[in-house]
């Protein structure tokens, strides 16, 4: 089965404060960029700045919740990345073994 990558979504989750913006998010139900700032060492502007382009790849949603936005995990969007995922790995491993088999063949003629 060929998935098609994102080049956004990944470009998206590339980013090591975005992924840990994830995990947070992830391992408790929902968080603001102000609750989310306290458990990273970056402004909650950066904060907010990071969950907008989580967001915009539709990794996060965002409700209003007072004067800020509450952010959760799109499980369905988190599916499709892992898929990606597993689908890149898949063609780099069929890739590796032809080359492992080449290898092989190459020093099976040399001795």
């Amino acid at each position: 089965m060929t998935v098609a990558v994102d080049d956004d979504l990944w470009s998206a989750i590339g980013d090591p404060t975005r992924r840990k913006l994830l995990d947070l998010l992830l391992a408790g139900t929902a968080g603001t960029a102000t609750s989310l700032s306290d458990e990273l060492p970056v402004t909650r502007q950066a904060v907010a700045k990071h969950l907008g382009v989580l967001d915009r790849v539709g990794l996060v949603h965002a409700t209003p919740a007072g004067r800020e936005k509450r952010y959760r995990v799109d499980q369905d969007q988190l599916g499709r990345a892992v898929a990606q995922l597993n689908a890149v790995g898949d063609t780099w491993d069929a890739r590796l073994q032809r080359i492992k088999r080449i290898a092989e063949s190459i020093q099976e003629t040399n001795d």
